[in-house]
């Protein structure tokens, strides 16, 4: 904020302030606010430079596993084998494009800050009132604001009449702040400062006149656009784990193929071309081409079934880290409350103290004393709500079976109050005129109505306690009473309004503030509070059975925060909750252990909210953090996944936020961290059925090289030492883009697992590729390497024949094309057999039901035909040089893929037993 003086604008008075800026309260001459136009520049926030869509395509093809099956494709298609390359090619540029589009879509979240900017404002320049597009507004200007105005620039308030501002979207107040222009405590929270109007917020009552102390990106709205941009997003925990795995792939398939290629070159004697087309085969078995497919559409299924539970997924890997959640940061106004002010107490001065059920502006609800319904409502009950409807200007509105108030909440929720007690609002204002009306004022913190009662004409005041009761005729012991009891309601958070009345002599029709200075009588108070919403207490509930810490982050008041954070089972009897100025005492490791110990965070700026998220990160947590205001985006970017309100939500904490919640409904999260938890599982499972095909092809190609034989073929007179490969290119893509991801798919689709939402959540930091990953990988692997290995041997030498002549090229391309036929059938079913045992990782076959997933079978009976046509079909025949295969050959095949089953049974049980 650009600062007038010594002391920062809300400190200082109007006169202080206006001399600072070398500005009057007719406001700046003309050519002076062109002048410092020209200085400060136009009253908007820059937009940000976009990555444009030629860049962002380019960097999908910037991977280690991109890099290597470009320069596959490139050496195949060098070597004369334009059918692998043109396969190895379509590879990378089908999983480019699907990050591309995903990407796409991805919004820009400091750009819609532009909008909170209103286009025009009524400006004073040189005495005169004029009408100005708000991006020519400098520091100095003084601005006039009314009823329904966007604030265009940080004012300091010189004069305000009843003037009240909705703050929630900046602040987090659930209620339109009262606006006044005395000067505030130089540290005041940045929603106590009652002198200042800020930037983008809503006039919704009164008028004001305001002097411009900042514009653009000095404005808080600015402040928060630097602390956006400044934020940066963070890598999930999938991308990162699989960028790692992709890594490790990728230098490893490098090495070895190198390797594989000076072996079969020297110490075998082969032709360097053929040397070089097994090592750039070897690179296309081992690397996983289907993986990002399949992890792509795995999330693209989770969004789908997320979206069904009202939580709509703007960028596909949030899914995964939802699961992986360790803390949820939550904002309090209309995200874990209703955003919908509702009384819960009334007490009248005979000491009698009744309780209103039911939330929000729905006038559903019972009033009860000592837990006993109240049938009827006495007297002092009447008199006390029939004041709260007559001193009020509030409404209710029924559409479609929703409620919906205008006007001030408090007041709405006296109208509610007093609908549940039975009184009909609509016909008391008809039949009880209201004459004439002292508006609420910060400076007096009530308001008086003058209304035709029965008994003649009455006035009706309603305000701040401490106003009220100096106005009444009490006591001591009276207002010790009225004192204990708004003391008592104050300390469950509540906002507690006194209602008195006064009687009029006959024939009075207006009000003056000498009437309205003393001489009342205490009706009672009335305690509100903008309630927790119930499906967020079980949600709350349900993230502790979880493992999953939550913390209420407001920018509300401390007691009203610590009152809500009691109700919601987030601080118990006694517990602490830190506003931002204790905070701001601590140092790093204070404030460090501050954020992992505290439950309820009040009175926080977004700078607050920032470093909250950033010290739960540093301690390896991951967090997800919600909101729905301006003063949420920079920590819902900031987070490792921020979740806004999509009823309540500005645009700027929607396009922050890697998932929104249709309904604004906390309870939504809980759906979504059980929808996570799935599909993180079902990815585990995945990359458990995917790795062992790519490592166990890997292997069955080292095999060929390192242990079979070469074969000796008859070529123009010559002999030539042919290397014997249980498979080609284009058959181990065969397996890695059609076998692999029409079975791996169907996972995605897998239901959760018994337990999955009472384990605690995963650590940041634990790999993907754990201990038992590892092993189960290593063992399936080495399983199919053997079983396709010999399977292949047999058969080559079964149909070339085992005698020592060299073999004529149509006979060995013959007898290799049947025994690769064999080779890669037995892997297909033996990954059939596979995907049965990766429904669970841990249980035994039938633990999901057999039936729970029917995308399985479907799966399986998909690819047993895509493999016959592999095996019987010319047109692929040709494509993928195979070989019809007899019934004996389907009979050894499925004998050995079916050995899968008994295998993984036994090392499940002995994971069971002894891991």
């Amino acid at each position: 904020m650009n600062d007038p003086g010594t002391l920062p604008p809300h400190a200082q008075g109007p006169d202080q302030v206006l001399a600072a800026l070398g500005s009057a309260a007719a406001g700046l001459d003309p050519a002076e606010a062109a002048a410092r136009l020209q200085t400060h520049g136009p009253n908007r926030l820059p937009a940000p430079a976009g990555e444009g869509p030629w860049r962002l395509l380019g960097r999908q093809f910037n991977n280690p596993i991109s890099w290597v099956l470009v320069g596959a494709g490139a050496l195949a298609l060098v070597l004369g084998k334009h059918t692998d390359a043109a396969v190895v090619l379509a590879a990378v540029v089908v999983n480019a494009l699907v990050g591309f589009v995903q990407e796409w879509r991805a919004g820009k979240a400091i750009a819609a800050l532009s909008a909170l900017v209103p286009e025009s404002c009524t400006v004073l320049r040189g005495g005169a009132t004029v009408a100005l597009p708000a991006e020519q507004l400098v520091p100095g200007d003084v601005v006039l604001l009314a009823g329904g105005d966007k604030v265009p620039a940080d004012l300091r308030l010189l004069a305000a009449r009843n003037l009240r501002i909705e703050e929630a979207a900046l602040t987090g107040e659930s209620v339109p702040a009262a606006k006044d222009e005395a000067a505030v405590a130089a540290d005041a929270a940045l929603g106590d400062r009652a002198c200042l109007a800020f930037s983008g917020t809503l006039v919704t009552q009164g008028a004001g006149q305001g002097v411009v102390v900042a514009t653009g990106e000095a404005t808080e709205l600015g402040r928060i656009n630097r602390l956006l941009a400044g934020a940066g997003s963070l890598e999930t925990p999938l991308t990162r784990d699989l960028a790692q795995v992709g890594k490790l792939i990728t230098w490893a398939v490098v090495g070895i193929s190198a390797l594989l290629l000076l072996w079969g070159w020297l110490a075998k004697d082969a032709p360097f071309g053929e040397a070089l087309m097994t090592a750039v085969t070897l690179a296309v078995a081992a690397i996983p081409e289907g993986l990002p497919a399949i992890v792509t559409i795995a999330l693209a299924i989770g969004v789908r079934r997320m979206a069904d539970r009202r939580a709509v997924v703007r960028h596909l890997p949030a899914v995964e880290t939802l699961g992986s959640t360790t803390v949820i940061c939550s904002d309090k106004t209309g995200t874990l409350t209703r955003n919908e002010m509702t009384v819960q107490a009334l007490w009248c001065p005979a000491g009698r103290e009744y309780r209103v059920g039911g939330v929000g502006w729905a006038p559903h609800g019972v009033v009860t004393r000592d837990g006993a319904p109240v049938e009827r409502a006495p007297a002092e009950l009447r008199e006390l709500l029939l004041a709260g409807v007559l001193c009020n200007d509030a409404g209710l509105e029924e559409k479609d079976g929703r409620w919906s108030a205008g006007g001030d909440p408090t007041e709405a929720a006296l109208l509610v109050a007093a609908r549940k007690a039975g009184l009909d609002d609509a016909d008391l204002r008809r039949r009880h005129a209201r004459l004439d009306l002292i508006p609420f004022e910060s400076a007096t913190k009530y308001m008086v109505t003058l209304n035709d009662l029965s008994g003649g004409p009455a006035a009706l005041m309603k305000g701040a306690c401490e106003m009220v009761l100096e106005r009444c005729s009490l006591d001591q012991a009276g207002r010790e009473r009225a004192l204990a009891a708004m003391e008592g309601m104050a300390r469950h958070g509540m906002r507690v309004l006194a209602l008195a009345r006064r009687e009029a002599e006959p024939g009075r029709r207006g009000l003056d503030p000498r009437f309205a200075g003393g001489g009342f009588t205490l009706l009672g108070l009335a305690g509100m509070i903008d309630p927790p919403r119930q499906e967020a207490i079980d949600a709350i509930a349900a993230c502790h059975r979880a493992g999953i810490a939550v913390k209420m982050i407001t920018g509300d008041h401390h007691a009203t925060a610590a009152a809500i954070g009691r109700e919601l089972g987030l601080v118990r009897a006694g517990g602490e909750a830190l506003s931002g100025a204790d905070l701001d005492r601590l140092d790093e490791a204070g404030f460090a252990d501050a954020a992992h110990r505290c439950m309820v965070f009040a009175r926080v700026s977004p700078e607050h909210k920032l470093r909250l998220v950033g010290a739960l990160q540093a301690r390896g947590e991951v967090v997800a953090m919600t909101g729905d205001g301006v003063n949420d985006a920079p920590a819902l970017k900031r987070a490792d996944i921020g979740v806004a309100m999509g009823i309540t939500g500005t645009a700027v904490s929607k396009d922050a936020a890697k998932v929104v919640l249709a309904d604004d409904n906390f309870a939504t999260i809980a759906a979504a961290v059980e929808e996570g938890r799935r599909v993180y599982d079902n990815l585990i499972k995945a990359i458990a059925f995917v790795l062992p095909t790519n490592l166990g092809l890997a292997a069955i190609l080292a095999a060929a090289i390192f242990l079979f034989p070469t074969v000796d073929v008859l070529v123009g007179g010559q002999v030539v030492h042919e290397l014997l490969l249980p498979m080609s290119p284009t058959q181990v893509l065969w397996i890695n883009l059609v076998a692999s991801v029409t079975l791996s798919i169907p996972l995605a689709f897998e239901v959760l697992e018994p337990g999955a939402m009472a384990r605690p959540p995963r650590r940041r930091g634990q790999p993907v590729l754990s201990r038992f990953v590892l092993a189960r990988t290593a063992l399936v692997s080495l399983a199919i390497a053997a079983a396709a290995c010999l399977l292949f041997l047999w058969e080559f030498r079964r149909v070339a024949g085992a005698g020592g002549a060299p073999l004529t090229p149509a006979a060995f391309a013959h007898a290799l094309a049947e025994a690769q036929s064999v080779a890669v059938t037995a892997v297909v079913l033996i990954q059939c057999f596979y995907l049965l045992h990766c429904r669970s990782l841990r249980l035994g076959l039938g633990a999901m039901g057999w039936g729970a997933n029917p995308w399985v079978w479907a799966g399986i009976g998909l690819l047993l035909l895509l493999q016959l046509g592999f095996v019987y079909l010319p047109p692929l025949q040709a494509a993928f040089a195979s070989s019809p295969l007899d019934a004996a050959a389907w009979l050894r095949t499925v004998g050995a893929a079916a050995l899968i089953l008994p295998l993984i049974s036994l090392e499940k049980w002995l994971w069971r037993r002894f891991g």
